[in-house]
């Protein structure tokens, strides 16, 4: 990058150190790519709906367009005669559009994470085939769709979790470092009860007590990820509380709110940061532990964790586990390499000039 890239990016200007940490980052290679290659698989999901669905991108009947894979329309809209949705996988309704002289383009895969494949000539799981590429499941859902779908929706959960539990506990460390005494003893006596509670059989019991859900598994979880960024933003509101810019800025009148943000969480951050993919890790392992044993995502819901399961419960069907698991150890692989290469960028022995 030219020296103007470098000192503004978006509009703000970035200090040495910024410049320093972001070569260093660059010059691990294999954490670069990894964050290159992970973040071109996540925007590509994101983007599942036009991936792979059962239902058409565009459809053109009677000089008119429509957007199956964005809105709804019932067959009556093609000269059909039912009032539910079209289902457009159908040689019927197909034979409807086109008999007008219409026509539909459909996404690469023409298969959603529910849609179940109806012209199997064996079986389910089918082995891997030109229809569909890495099989069916035991339910004849077409897996590479399941994959996708899977993939996006334990990444936006691993994302929301970790950035919830970040805020928790950035602020439990801040508060126990910062202040110290009574208040970091009793906080720690209460980490120390609340930690060595059997995390799993807890969630275990408590998913089997409500109807799971995106939102109730991710309050679940978080009952317990808060923890694992509270040591270390402890140990650095404990250095720094002490330092004489603090000292200064209580002295004369500073609220200690404004002294936590201002002065001292600047270098808390720094040590966070560098947690954040690990912490990313755990929520996704975390979802896909709770999904294999059966306490996960609704039933039918596109999950890594549940094509696991059933790849431990057909072993005639080798496709479903291998599928599972390279995508599971691909994407932690992806997940651990970025996250040393942000700890090395972070580390000031290697960002010094």
């Amino acid at each position: 990058m030219s020296d103007g890239v470098q000192r503004r990016f978006l509009g703000m200007r970035i200090t040495p150190l910024t410049e320093r940490r972001l070569r260093s980052f660059r010059a691990n290679s294999r954490g670069f790519w990894s964050l290159w290659i992970f973040l071109a698989v996540f925007v590509l999901s994101l983007f599942a709906e036009f991936i792979a669905n059962d239902r058409p991108l565009l459809v053109s009947y009677e000089g008119e367009l429509y957007y199956p894979a964005l809105f709804t329309y019932p067959e009556t809209a093609f000269g059909g005669v039912f009032q539910t949705e079209a289902e457009y996988r159908e040689p019927e309704v197909q034979e409807l559009i086109t008999s007008k002289g219409g026509w539909m383009v459909w996404p690469p895969l023409r298969y959603s994470y529910g849609t179940v494949n109806l012209s199997l000539n064996q079986p389910a799981p089918s082995a891997p085939s030109a229809e569909n590429l890495l099989g069916t499941d035991d339910q004849a859902r077409d897996v590479l769709a399941r994959v996708i779908y899977g993939f996006r929706i334990s990444v936006l959960f691993g994302l929301t979790l970790t950035i919830l539990s970040s805020v928790v506990g950035v602020a439990a460390g801040a508060v126990q470092g910062y202040f110290g005494g009574w208040t970091d003893l009793l906080f720690q006596r209460f980490m120390e009860i609340w930690s060595g509670m059997p995390r799993l059989f807890l969630l275990i019991i408590l998913a089997s007590m409500f109807i799971p859900s995106f939102w109730m598994l991710l309050g679940l979880l978080l009952l317990f990820e808060w923890m694992s960024l509270v040591g270390v933003v402890r140990a650095e509101f404990l250095r720094t509380r002490n330092f004489d810019y603090v000292r200064a800025a209580r002295a004369l009148g500073v609220n200690n709110v404004t002294i936590m943000r201002r002065h001292v969480l600047p270098n808390a951050m720094t040590a966070a940061l560098t947690m954040l993919p690990f912490v990313l890790i755990g929520s996704i392992t975390a979802l896909t532990s709770l999904d294999f044993l059966g306490f996960g995502l609704p039933p039918g819901s596109p999950s890594l964790g549940e094509l696991l399961a059933q790849g431990k419960a057909n072993l005639q069907a080798p496709w479903l586990g291998i599928t599972s698991f390279m995508v599971l150890a691909v994407m932690l692989s992806l997940l651990i390499f970025i996250g040393e290469a942000f700890r090395d960028a972070f580390d000031p022995r290697k960002t010094q000039m």
